[in-house]
């Protein structure tokens, strides 16, 4: 697992200059590199200038909001890991972002050290949502219906569910008593039957397809 320090970049995305300013503080003092953009249009132009590894994106700004600015991320083909920051209580308010794209979310209010973790969790791989957006999402509640899950053997699927995880090849080997050689070979063939290029895609195709 990669660690993240200051040589990692961090865009914060929200329109409010005061918890703009609080966030910056807190993840330089973490010791991480900060861009800052004050709404979704500027969320996309520092995005491409400064090519930052982890997003920090509010929804709710004045013109692009957030699932605009994941969408043209998407368009631009922007390989930043997004992280909503959010003030929404109700898990169905960040389903429009999840489904555009972002990895998870985290309330404003979650202290600093808890806004790190998460932080270096989406950058290593890891989704991060609770039980009620996953289960909001499988079902297709709120949006248009799950997509169907690629026919998966049931190791694929106890593969999957353990990428879901954030595990690594080796830790799945453990778990699953088997070679990591053999994990690599589970791994390719989800790779190609779900259509994605990386563990945190098919993670997230199993979630909200249902699949895990």
């Amino acid at each position: 697992m990669t660690t993240m320090g200051a040589d990692r970049r961090i865009l914060i995305v929200e329109d409010h200059p005061t918890m703009r300013e609080a966030m910056r503080l807190v993840l330089e003092g973490e010791g991480f590199a900060i861009e800052e953009a004050a709404d979704g249009e500027a969320a996309l132009a520092a995005a491409l200038e400064h090519s930052p590894e982890v997003v920090l994106l509010d929804l709710r700004m004045p013109g692009a909001d957030g699932a605009s600015a994941l969408r043209a991320f998407r368009e631009h083909e922007v390989p930043a890991r997004v992280l909503v920051v959010t003030s929404f209580t109700d898990p169905s308010a960040v389903l429009p972002a999840l489904r555009a794209g972002a990895v998870g979310y985290v309330y404003k209010d979650v202290d600093p050290p808890a806004l790190a973790a998460a932080i270096r969790a989406v950058h290593a791989g890891h989704v991060l949502m609770n039980a009620d957006v996953a289960r909001l999402l499988a079902s297709g509640t709120g949006g248009s219906a799950a997509p169907a899950g690629p026919d998966l053997t049931p190791r694929e699927r106890a593969v999957l569910a353990e990428i879901a995880r954030g595990r690594s090849n080796r830790e799945i080997a453990r778990a699953l008593n088997v070679a990591e050689k053999t994990v690599k070979t589970h791994v390719s063939a989800i790779f190609t039957k779900l259509g994605v290029a990386d563990r945190t895609q098919a993670a997230l195709h199993a979630v909200r397809s249902g699949l895990v």
